[in-house]
């Protein structure tokens, strides 16, 4: 992406998606920050749609700007202020952004934010070259439990790693535990699993509703969830976004999100769209962000890349990231999140995808 100063991060945060503005409307929002004059914001201003982060309608004194896709999905957002607004008080949006995937950029990192991942990576799979099958099979386990946990804490589980560890590896459930929590733990085992086995396909024909689909039914097997395409509204705690709540409109986004997926320019832009825009259409009835993170690992495990466990994030971080995106759509705090996963994923993992079937014990 462009770099951009202070200013124009600001120009971008203050003003709002579908909305017209004129220079003077950007010149009264900035000021309340810091004193600019008319002539710099207009230079600001010029540069931002140049760049195609707004756009540009009339002429002379009846020019007015508009954010563009790429303006809302570059915008800034701070989590702990956003966070501290009641969810029926803030900014953002309440409901599905129809352009948001069909104005989708297909390069989501910047030049240097690429040769950050880059490098990270072509370190990763020297490392990865050097290792014996048997230190393979006992990363890949340690890989499997680590995501298992740190994916199910996310979401409100309390297994402990060491609990995980036991039932991983003793298929002995924790005491003081409900059998959902432990289903979900190993439900995330039998995904990743599932994801080794079928990668050779998935390098072929890319991400597909039919693969999202499965994933989902193995994350959700056993914990009374309905399988496939949810058909009706479902909410979301602590934020005002209502996803689709049609059907045939979600498959619709879901395609749609294949599509871009599949079409991205690298493969950290696929993995992260995959990520965030499964998270943000809702498919089904729950276990959404679960599966989002199964299927971002699927898409980084067929370009050979490292995958993610999320070990060291904080959840807290993670779900405000991800309400940010809900309502602003927002992807700045996801992508440092991602950045930050890859990188400690490639310095603590020694996980590769098998060109053969393979599994864990």
């Amino acid at each position: 992406m462009d770099k951009l100063n202070e200013r124009q991060l600001n120009i971008l945060e203050e003003v709002t998606l579908n909305e017209d503005f004129s220079s003077s409307d950007v010149l009264d929002l900035i000021n309340k920050k810091q004193k600019i004059s008319l002539v710099t914001i207009k230079r600001d201003l010029d540069y931002l749609t140049d760049f195609e982060y707004l756009k540009r309608k009339g002429k002379g004194r009846s020019t007015v700007y508009q954010k563009t896709i790429k303006g809302t999905l570059f915008s800034p957002a701070n989590l702990s202020e956003y966070d501290s607004v009641e969810p029926d008080q803030r900014r953002g949006s309440d409901s599905f952004n129809f352009r948001l995937f069909k104005e989708f950029p297909l390069n989501i990192f910047s030049a240097d934010e690429k040769n950050v991942l880059n490098s990270a990576t072509i370190q990763y799979k020297k490392k990865i070259r050097k290792i014996t099958p048997m230190i393979h099979s006992k990363e890949l386990e340690r890989f499997i439990i680590e995501l298992s946990w740190k994916s199910s804490k996310i979401e409100g589980n309390t297994y402990t790693l060491l609990d995980t560890e036991r039932l991983i590896r003793e298929g002995i459930p924790a005491k003081g535990h409900s059998q959902n929590e432990t289903t979900m733990i190993l439900n995330h085992k039998k995904a990743f699993s599932f994801i080794l086995d079928n990668i050779e396909n998935f390098k072929k024909r890319g991400v597909t509703v039919a693969f999202l689909e499965k994933v989902h039914e193995i994350i959700i097997e056993k914990l009374g969830v309905s399988r496939g395409i949810r058909n009706g509204l479902v909410g979301i705690i602590g934020t005002k976004y209502k996803p689709l709540d049609n059907r045939y409109q979600v498959k619709e986004a879901l395609e749609s999100l294949c599509q871009l997926v599949n079409k991205m320019e690298n493969v950290y832009s696929s993995a992260l769209t995959l990520l965030i825009g499964l998270s943000y259409i809702q498919p089904f009835e729950d276990g959404n962000k679960r599966t989002a993170r199964l299927l971002c690992n699927a898409v980084l495990l067929s370009k050979n890349c490292a995958p993610l466990s999320y070990r060291s994030i904080d959840e807290d971080t993670y779900k405000k990231s991800i309400l940010v995106f809900y309502e602003k759509n927002s992807l700045i705090p996801m992508k440092e999140i991602f950045i930050e996963q890859y990188i400690f994923s490639t310095q603590n993992y020694l996980v590769n995808a098998p060109s053969s079937p393979a599994r864990t014990s």
